[in-house]
């Protein structure tokens, strides 16, 4: 039975987050890529141009799904210290039940490949904080820009920790307890 339109690119996109989960993570080839889905290089290059292409689908999971659940959370949300610390909560959250997508959010896996691939995750933490940062004027934060960027490097961190834990040291771990540091 032929496959439906978009199907075996989704398959790649989630054979190379698999990849990505790996704890003892190495450079991903698309020979390697290739072999863990049972095709040949060729078959990966009729559905993405390049490898590039690939992490920038990636990119583009990671932003749909972050930034689909910040609009709920400042839509449902009117307390704008909540929004910040409900944002907070859902990106370490979102990293959490995605490991793969930790290794492109920090740049590990995208260290070697093309630039343009690390300055769209830059963009991406740009926007995050943006976010945080109007949540924090909704609640009056005078200090709103700085305590936004704070904030986002906090995240950042329990990111990098997760990842170079080799995924054991959850970033939600100590959340619960540090968001009144984070938010006071």
């Amino acid at each position: 039975m032929p496959r439906a339109k978009g199907e075996r690119k989704l398959e790649i996109l989630k054979a190379l987050a698999q990849m990505l989960e790996a704890p003892k993570w190495e450079r991903i080839t698309t020979a390697a890529l290739a072999a863990a889905l049972g095709v040949s290089e060729a078959a990966l290059y009729r559905h993405f141009a390049s490898k590039a292409q690939m992490y920038e689908g990636l990119i583009e999971f990671i932003e749909s799904s972050v930034f689909t659940l910040a609009n709920r959370i400042t839509q449902d949300e009117a307390d704008g210290r909540k929004q910040a610390e409900q944002l907070t909560e859902m990106l370490l959250a979102f990293a959490e039940k995605n490991p793969g997508m930790v290794r492109v959010m920090t740049g590990d896996a995208l260290v070697g490949e093309h630039e343009r691939l690390q300055a769209r995750m830059n963009q991406f933490f740009d926007r995050f904080e943006a976010t945080l940062k109007q949540s924090l004027r909704v609640a009056d934060d005078g200090e709103a820009a700085a305590h936004a960027n704070a904030i986002l490097r906090y995240a950042i961190g329990c990111m990098h920790q997760f990842g170079k834990s080799g995924f054991a040291k959850k970033p939600t771990e100590s959340f619960a307890t540090q968001r009144k540091y984070l938010l006071a």
